[in-house]
């Protein structure tokens, strides 16, 4: 592809690292100078004298006009889209953004339940309206997923006013929806489609993996190029490709949100990443998709272990990108959570995510076969010798299609609130976030108002002791509401 083999960011960088220039700027280390001794030795002196701050040289991602300029135009052809935005404060802030330039204050807009915790904030923070899809469980599997295109079709059938349409496209499990319909429901309605593809800034690089957000039509969706990719933690990407959206109102929101102190190895690492992947990303995947294959056969074969497949996932409407690795523990009577600890503590294996029923290992472009073969022998050798007694957990979920009352932001901001029993809290307005960990979806958002099955949901998750996120004391025993007098 013309031009991809450039990296203009990254070029700049390192031309002025190796200038040696004398520096009366920030940050006060000084080119690595001051940086504390422990941590220099670790890392070396070199890489800082990339860490700068903005001046004409280097670009400014707040008004980009030479080599962050043109990074950003590669990174858009690459993606065959119309406009790519460098992020440095990871997809949680495009996710923030995708709202905050397509919706308008008092717009609704139709999402899952199953979303990133990143989008409560977007929808105190952009003040729309959400009308919840209630997730599809498989209990079988032991994961949850995403809107289909037949619940996106009937909501917006119920809900004809809402602006847009947010999906979670692959999961965290790696499960993808058919988006290509999803995006031609959307544009034939005239609605705006949201797509959080943090897990997959891959996917466009290798034909035998999902089809991704930016080829199937979305307007809007935001990529970890740091997940799966190359680049440093913090580094994503806002991609657009929309007739119903105005660029200009989406560099405003990207600016708006974004600090004005941008790490530049990030932006010079996202820079690298999109070269790495449009040139060798195909037989860099061809690797890592292979490595995942033999992994998920090995782990299969375990008596107490399954990975779920392709197959399996396909067969209920959805697609899943292999790369991602689910490895359910149910069998074994231990949970996830235990099962990591043992990874980590005997094997020094450590795996991305954990829950009660599951472990997700993710794979990138640094992964090799060495190193999913240790997890393998691992997993193995924990098959044999560790056993528990759980034999009750259930993935389930009540309700989340609740009546929401107030807006979101207004109860945030606005409203007053007090602290009651959770044994009473039926009928009354939530005034705070609730997210249990399985399965990491908000059971309650601020302006819902709680029902018997989501406070029996919760007393149960509090007699079993599971912290929830967002609670603000050691036991859930109490939750705040608004106040209405």
């Amino acid at each position: 592809m013309k031009g991809q083999a450039k990296t203009p960011l990254l070029d700049t960088l390192l031309c002025h690292a190796k200038r040696r220039v004398v520096s009366f700027h920030t940050p006060g280390h000084k080119n690595g100078r001051g940086i504390d001794p422990v941590l220099r030795r670790f890392t070396g002196r070199a890489v800082y004298s990339m860490d700068v701050t903005v001046f004409p040289e280097v670009d400014s991602l707040h008004d980009p006009v030479s080599s962050i300029k043109k990074a950003q135009a590669l990174m858009a052809r690459a993606y065959g889209v119309e406009h790519s935005f460098f992020l440095v404060n990871g997809s949680t802030v495009g996710n923030i953004a995708m709202f905050l330039a397509a919706c308008n204050p008092g717009d609704s807009v139709i999402l899952s339940r199953n979303a990133h915790k990143s989008i409560v904030s977007a929808i105190i923070l952009s003040g729309v309206w959400p009308i919840w899809i209630q997730p599809q469980v498989d209990q079988h599997l032991d994961i949850i997923f995403d809107a289909s295109p037949e619940q996106v079709e009937e909501a917006l059938r119920q809900f004809p006013e809402a602006k847009a349409v947010f999906i979670t496209s692959p999961t965290y499990n790696g499960v993808t929806t058919n988006l290509v319909k999803i995006a031609e429901i959307c544009h034939r309605l005239g609605k705006l489609l949201l797509v959080d593809e943090a897990h997959g800034p891959h996917l466009k690089f290798h034909k035998d993996l999902p089809v991704s957000a930016v080829e199937a039509g979305a307007d809007l969706c935001v990529q970890s190029t740091h997940k799966i990719l190359s680049a440093l933690s913090q580094g994503s990407v806002l991609h657009m490709r929309s007739a119903l959206l105005d660029p200009n109102r989406v560099r405003k929101v990207v600016s708006l949100l974004q600090t004005t102190s941008p790490n530049y190895l990030i932006l010079a690492s996202i820079d690298a990443a999109r070269k790495q992947a449009v040139l060798a990303g195909e037989r860099l995947l061809d690797r890592v998709i292979r490595w995942a294959e033999e992994g998920r056969k090995a782990i299969n074969r375990l008596q107490n272990f399954f990975c779920v497949t392709r197959p399996e996932i396909q067969r209920r409407g959805f697609d899943l990108d292999v790369t991602k690795l689910t490895i359910n523990v149910t069998r074994s009577g231990l949970s996830g959570h235990q099962i990591e600890s043992i990874l980590n503590r005997e094997y020094n294996i450590q795996v991305d995510c954990a829950d009660l029923f599951n472990l997700i290992a993710i794979l990138g472009i640094g992964s090799d076969r060495q190193d999913v073969a240790r997890l393998s022998v691992a997993l193995s050798e924990i098959d044999q010798k560790y056993h528990g007694v759980e034999a009750n957990w259930v993935l389930q979920l009540p309700s989340l299609s609740t009546e929401m009352v107030m807006m979101p932001r207004d109860v945030f901001l606005f409203h007053r609130s007090k602290r009651i029993p959770l044994s009473k809290a039926v009928g009354h307005i939530s005034a705070q976030a609730l997210t249990p960990y399985p399965p990491g979806i908000p059971v309650l958002i601020p302006g819902e108002r709680i029902t018997q099955e989501t406070q029996d949901y919760l007393m149960g998750l509090s007699e079993k002791e599971i912290r929830v996120s967002g609670q603000e004391t050691d036991t859930l025993r109490t939750i705040k509401v608004v106040t209405l007098h």
